[in-house]
Parts: structure tokens; C-alpha cells; sequence
């Protein structure tokens, strides 16, 4: 049996965390909405989504100047740590599961 990683397995809710950083940073979601060009009303939407589109994931990330794509790099990481694949060496490139 192999292993494989299952992006929809995800512990990412990743609107939450844009929500979080748009608040820590003391930023509205109309702030947010003129920078990506579109109404505040889709803000709202993006933080109940617990997946959107990486081309619009990477124009939040620069209004925000937060690399949200980590979370997911960490996560991807972390699977490989815990890898139970018998083959697997340091390179994850070698990855066999």
C-alpha cells in the first residue's frame, strides 16, 4: 500500500487564516477588496473558504505581504517527515509513496 498526499486531507482553513492576518495587521476587508479590485463582499466570501485559487492566494499574499503558501509548504514538510515509505531519503525529490 502507498502513501500519498491528500491536499483535501488539509488542516488548512486557509480564509481563516488570511481573516487572522488582515486583523492582526489592523486591515478592513475593504482595504483588502480595493487592492485585489473587487467588492468587499468577496472578501467576506474568501474567509469562509477553507481552499481558493493559488494566482489568488499569491495577490493576497502580496497586499499582505504574507507568504500564506508556508502554511501549506509546512504542512507538505511535515507529511514527508512522517512518511512511513520504507525508501524515503533526505531528498524529497526521492520520495517514493
Amino acid at each position: 500500500m502507498t502513501s500519498e498526499f491528500n491536499p483535501q486531507a488539509s488542516s488548512i482553513h486557509i480564509g481563516r487564516l488570511i481573516h487572522q492576518v488582515l486583523s492582526q495587521e489592523r486591515y478592513t476587508a475593504s482595504w483588502l477588496a480595493k487592492r485585489l479590485y473587487c467588492d468587499r463582499t468577496n472578501i467576506y466570501k474568501i474567509f469562509h473558504k477553507s481552499s481558493i485559487d493559488c494566482e489568488l492566494l499569491l495577490k493576497i499574499s502580496e497586499a499582505l505581504n504574507h507568504n500564506f503558501f508556508e502554511y501549506y509548504t509546512r504542512q507538505y514538510e511535515n507529511y514527508i517527515r512522517e512518511c512511513p515509505c520504507p525508501d524515503i531519503d533526505q531528498d524529497e525529490t526521492a520520495h517514493k509513496c
